[in-house]
């Protein structure tokens, strides 16, 4: 089963809590550096080891939040990262930072695209996609880059599951599937 699948009603959850007492930064915090805990494997091997008890596990990932944070977690994010741990649902924590920014992004009216160039972006073009793109969807639009030394030239743009291929390695490919359809 998808991760994003089994994410989604923990997500919505986190987000209707945070609509509730409008804690929606705090709960992104948590959310975005618990995911980020996941990354070391030091925290993998704690988490899957069965000779350290849930409680501890839980009492290390807490201090940890707390001094990332430099603040205590509410009670509502202690429960929560303790239901992931007893429903050995932990490490979809990514996953649900994932969607919980997403729907933050909805009621922020924003949209993210993760843009792919050749080379590192001006800050003329970068504007001038970012422009494009709030006029094309009349909305907020906030843009990552990555740097593809792959691609000959032109940009990849994607929007999650849409994406928009104006590179020229693109343009190459189509034209090769057009000459082989003539011939």
């Amino acid at each position: 089963m998808k991760l994003a699948v089994i994410a989604k009603p923990y997500a919505n959850a986190i987000f209707e809590l945070a609509q509730q007492d409008n804690s929606h930064l705090q709960w992104k915090m948590v959310l975005d550096v618990g995911a980020h805990l996941l990354l070391d494997k030091k925290m993998l091997r704690l988490i899957a080891s069965p000779n350290i008890l849930e409680q501890d596990k839980l009492s290390t990932i807490k201090a940890l939040l707390r001094s990332i944070l430099d603040r205590e977690l509410s009670v509502h994010e202690a429960m929560f990262i303790r239901v992931l741990l007893d429903n050995n649902r932990i490490s979809i924590l990514p996953s649900i930072a994932t969607l919980f920014a997403s729907l933050i992004n909805i009621i922020n009216n924003t949209k993210i695209f993760t843009i792919i160039s050749s080379y590192q972006l001006s800050k003329s073009e970068k504007e001038q996609i970012v422009g494009d793109l709030m006029n094309q969807y009349n909305k907020v639009v906030n843009i990552d880059i990555i740097v593809d030394k792959d691609l000959v030239g032109g940009v990849i743009i994607k929007d999650g599951d849409k994406v928009i291929d104006i590179s020229i390695k693109a343009r190459v490919k189509e034209l090769g599937l057009r000459l082989s359809k003539t011939y």
